[in-house]
């Protein structure tokens, strides 16, 4: 009789120790049993087979030796034919054949543990007359799940044995059980501890079993946890047969020999599975697999294909950008599956890695950093790197959102990143931070220095610079003055003096009948020898009479100039806001500036101030 006890994946068995009629009748129900392992895969295995979108999952389990090669140290008939002889079953009978390892059906080699045990006639394999110890061993190629181990004896079974296996691929092992006749005398142990007598006595003589299992069936543990993959994790196991024994048949003739001692397996099931942490339910050959040829459809491979957004042979980390969470097996007890959860990288990395401390601090909720591409930076990849700019007109998580900033990095202290405006260093102008301001020279990387001049200095000596009263109409190629130096007659009034219109003149404001109001910041200035031109950005339009168009971006103002006097009026800096209101040219279609335009120092009430003088003060005097 037998029972099987499924339970946390495990397959208990009972066999009881008394005789059998026959020995075929044994083999039939340990065929059964056989059966039971490999074929009930579904009920068996530490996961569940497939539909694991949201829960625990595993691939099936199977017999890990399969499709892999088992080493001994002999093989009966490998140097010579060799005769040897056994009890035929159900009696004390000697029948006697040669093993042969050069003829295929008289030779009995390892691969014949791990082939089909329906095969008939059955194969085995056994080693050499009169071996007194042999050792099989079984290497994986990765590290592997397994709950227990059969080994079925065409020979009586060992009075003494030794199970022993290794975690770390060879380097060190460890034993698993022993097995003895008497285990206090061969092992000095007492029997159940880490020792059995219960698979060693030498009936039957064909057919007996040796099982080892790696957990109680009325264990209750997560097969996913780390004690479990301490009792469950195998790389190699192996198989210490230390004394044969012989069947305890009294042969009929008083001068006839029994059998020589060896030993003789049918088969051996080393079940097991894909070690994939309950996240994945298929797996495939590992890189480095070596699989017997043909290879067989029922091999355990030892790759995983992993899900739950997790990664690696054994899907023992998380995928590249799914690490917001601390990476944790399956819990084979609740059916979670804990699933990693994908960091919030607004499409701009492609993977990102996991931060305790920052998982710490939000108090276990998020941890992961992002592995910035396409310019940016951030936790979040949620702003543009140094030198770059968010530009207003892409899409936030497009990955050309961040534009380079034009400025020149020698002039320049940093970049806006909201704008991409060049914030220049001291005595720097221009839109690139790229030349010094009036009344500076001396560009590097300190920025420019103060001339020390009444008036302006070389830009690149610092001399002072003087133009003679008889240059009054000089051309723009014999020019004296800088270019900046038309907008300096604040700095430097004794140059020129400039009437500033006043915004609160009502009068003025109405009769005069301007073009336009802007808000501008003023990037740099320019002499053309016949004009002066004012490179500008225009912030905000308050209002368009004219037909210039004018909307929000860089724009030049035309101020009229006296060339000869040295100065511009109204004076506009390089680097300030301005409120300008001015006329438009219409000859030549542009923004003019001139004695009567207002042009006033920015400040926000302007803005409210202008419309309430157009609309309430110009209107109630037309």
């Amino acid at each position: 009789m037998w029972r099987a006890v499924g339970h946390s994946g495990v397959l208990e068995m009972e066999f009881p120790l008394t005789h059998y009629t026959t020995d075929k009748r044994r083999r039939w129900e340990l065929k059964i049993i056989i059966c039971v392992l490999l074929k009930k895969q579904s009920h068996l295995h530490l996961g569940r087979p497939g539909g694991c979108e949201n829960q625990v999952c595993n691939p099936r389990m199977g017999n890990l030796a399969v499709g892999r090669p088992v080493q001994t140290i002999s093989q009966c008939g490998s140097t010579s034919p060799e005769r040897y002889c056994d009890y035929k079953m159900g009696s004390c009978v000697l029948h006697c054949e040669v093993c042969d390892a050069s003829v295929t059906h008289r030779a009995h080699p390892p691969a014949s543990m791990t082939d089909s045990p329906f095969k008939h006639p059955p194969t085995w394999w056994q080693s050499a007359q009169e071996v007194t110890t042999e050792t099989l061993q079984l290497d994986l190629e990765v590290e592997f799940y397994f709950t227990h181990l059969i080994i079925i004896f065409r020979s009586p079974r060992p009075a003494a044995m030794a199970i022993e296996r290794s975690q770390d691929f060879g380097h060190t092992w460890s034993p698993l059980m022993l097995y003895a006749h008497n285990c206090s005398e061969v092992f000095d142990l007492e029997d159940g501890r880490r020792c059995t007598q219960k698979y060693s006595t030498s009936w039957p003589c064909s057919n007996g079993e040796v099982i080892y299992r790696a957990l109680s069936p009325w264990d209750k543990m997560d097969p996913y946890s780390i004690n479990a993959r301490a009792l469950l994790g195998i790389t190699n196991i192996r198989m210490r047969l230390l004394q044969p024994q012989s069947c305890p048949c009294q042969p009929k003739l008083p001068d006839a020999k029994g059998p020589t001692a060896r030993y003789a397996i049918y088969d051996l099931i080393l079940k097991g599975g894909c070690l994939c942490h309950g996240h994945a339910d298929q797996c495939v050959p590992a890189g480095d697999q070596q699989i017997t040829h043909p290879p067989s459809k029922h091999m355990v491979h030892g790759k995983c294909l992993c899900r739950h957004h997790t990664a690696g042979d054994h899907c023992e980390r998380c995928d590249l950008l799914y690490n917001d969470q601390p990476w944790q097996p399956a819990n084979g007890l609740t059916g979670e599956a804990h699933q990693c959860a994908k960091c919030k990288c607004n499409g701009h990395a492609e993977s990102c890695h996991f931060d305790e401390t920052i998982w710490l601090r939000s108090g276990q909720r998020s941890g992961g950093v992002c592995d910035c591409l396409h310019n940016t930076s951030g936790r979040h990849c949620q702003h543009c790197q140094s030198g770059f700019y968010r530009d207003p007109e892409r899409p936030f998580t497009a990955p050309d959102s961040c534009r380079p900033c034009m400025c020149y990095h020698v002039g320049s202290t940093y970049c806006n990143p909201e704008n991409g405006d060049c914030i220049c260093k001291p005595g720097v102008a221009g839109p690139h931070c790229d030349q010094c301001m009036l009344g500076y020279w001396g560009f590097d990387e300190y920025g420019c220095k103060p001339c020390q001049c009444a008036g302006d200095c070389d830009p690149y000596t610092g001399d002072c610079m003087f133009r003679s009263e008889s240059s009054h109409n000089t051309t723009a190629e014999s020019h004296l003055f800088r270019t900046e130096e038309l907008f300096s007659a604040l700095s430097h009034p004794d140059k020129c003096v400039c009437k500033q219109q006043a915004l609160g003149n009502s009068k003025v404001f109405c009769n005069v009948k301007y073009a336009y109001a802007v808000k501008v910041k003023v990037l740099s200035a320019h002499d053309k020898g016949t004009h002066a031109e004012v490179d500008v950005k225009v912030l905000k339009v308050l209002w368009d009479n004219s037909r210039l168009g004018l909307s929000r971006g860089n724009q030049i103002l035309y101020p009229e100039s006296w060339t000869s006097r040295g100065c511009t009026c109204p004076v506009l800096f390089p680097g300030m806001e301005y409120l300008v209101v001015g006329h438009e040219d219409v000859r030549k279609g542009r923004p003019m500036v001139n004695m009567k335009s207002i042009v006033k120092p920015w400040r926000p009430s302007f803005s409210r101030k202008v419309h309430q003088l157009r609309k309430t003060e110009c209107s109630s005097k037309t």
